[in-house]
């Protein structure tokens, strides 16, 4: 059963058509008529992939669509308000960290170029503000004289009036897989990560906030415990949910109208990374696969606001971390590729409410 007729119970994954190739480390990218853009990553964690996919939800399957110039994972992707997506920087393998820029036109199908960041990143977030712009922030570089790579501080915004990338205010810390969110006042949430300061690969438990207006980051509360490999939602009421990391099953709530994190209710094992955090129609956040310290996880669990707890649901048919997961627009949650012993081509679905 891939397409979205057949009734399944509430809180269940199913499989749905699989891409035409593994992928992990890919973009995906909701586009404004429903379908999925897929985009880059690699099928063995190493080789960098050109070639681009789209979801089709109404008949549960994936369709070759144009290419990017550029083969490119670990890049950042955002959905433009005119409804093109933004695919920048990204590792190219030979080629190594990136700073070219594509454009995706559904329109078309076709990918274009969108000029060049500053500085060539991999592991960058990209967050879309509401003024159209896109910052790109964080991730990591290659060290001068080529002794490895190392995070970054410095943030570019991308305009999609001029087509062009211009240098905005550094973060305060240097981070890569920190996570990135856009609040409800317009600013945007950085959190944790790893940074090469004060010393290589160390957790961060800083958070900081970019302010569109000033074009400049400062310091917000600390979380409660350093993390890195997290995932952060914001919650309907426009507090952010913060869940797992490397090594902690834990969770934290940030509040925007004080600046502090809290301790909200443990996740019920792992993950402890390479998890989804999904947002469902209902205001739960459905957290699902990962890895704890012994194995990949088909597990999946939702996390109530009300509550402040976690309950499990409905378990993955295959085990996945490293994957992506898209809430589509009839509440279902697309979950792709990603890694188990090997990277995977498969699909699954997962359905929130009966009949959905």
């Amino acid at each position: 059963m891939t397409g979205p007729s057949a009734a399944v119970l509430t809180g269940t994954f199913r499989q749905t058509g699989s891409m035409a190739t593994p992928r992990v480390a890919q973009t995906d990218t909701l586009l404004a008529d429903g379908h999925v853009l897929v985009a880059g990553g690699s099928p063995d964690g190493a080789t960098p992939l050109a070639s681009a996919e789209l979801y089709d939800p109404a008949t549960g399957t994936f369709n070759p669509t144009g290419s990017m110039a550029q083969a490119r994972y670990s890049a950042a992707a955002a959905r433009l308000l005119d409804g093109r997506v933004l695919i920048a920087g990204g590792n190219g393998l030979m080629a190594g960290q990136l700073a070219t820029a594509e454009l995706y036109n559904p329109a078309t199908g076709k990918f274009g170029p969108a000029g060049s960041m500053a500085t060539a990143l991999e592991d960058a977030t990209a967050t879309l503000l509401p003024d159209g712009r896109v910052l790109i922030a964080g991730g990591d570089r290659a060290i001068p004289g080529g002794n490895g790579i190392e995070p970054v501080a410095s943030a570019e915004l991308y305009d999609p009036k001029t087509g062009k990338f211009s240098r905005t205010g550094s973060m305060t810390t240097p981070r890569d897989s920190q996570t990135e969110t856009l609040l409800h006042d317009g600013r945007v949430l950085i959190s944790g990560g790893t940074s090469s300061q004060p010393e290589m690969g160390t957790q961060l438990a800083s958070a900081e906030l970019y302010d569109p207006k000033t074009g400049k980051f400062s310091a917000t509360g600390s979380m409660t415990t350093p993390r890195d490999q997290h995932t952060a939602t914001l919650l309907s009421d426009g507090r952010v949910l913060i869940a797992g990391g490397t090594d902690d099953n834990s969770a934290e709530l940030y509040d925007p109208a004080t600046g502090t994190f809290s301790p909200t209710g443990s996740m019920i094992t792992g993950p402890m990374g390479g998890h989804t955090a999904t947002l469902l129609q209902d205001g739960r956040v459905l957290v699902a696969g990962g890895y704890d310290s012994l194995e990949t996880l088909f597990m999946a669990q939702l996390y109530d606001p009300a509550t402040g707890t976690f309950s499990v649901t409905g378990s993955m048919t295959e085990r996945r971390d490293g994957q992506n997961a898209t809430l589509l627009k009839d509440g279902r949650v697309l979950m792709t590729g990603g890694d188990s012993d090997t990277e995977l081509a498969s699909a699954e679905l997962y359905y929130p409410t009966t009949g959905s």
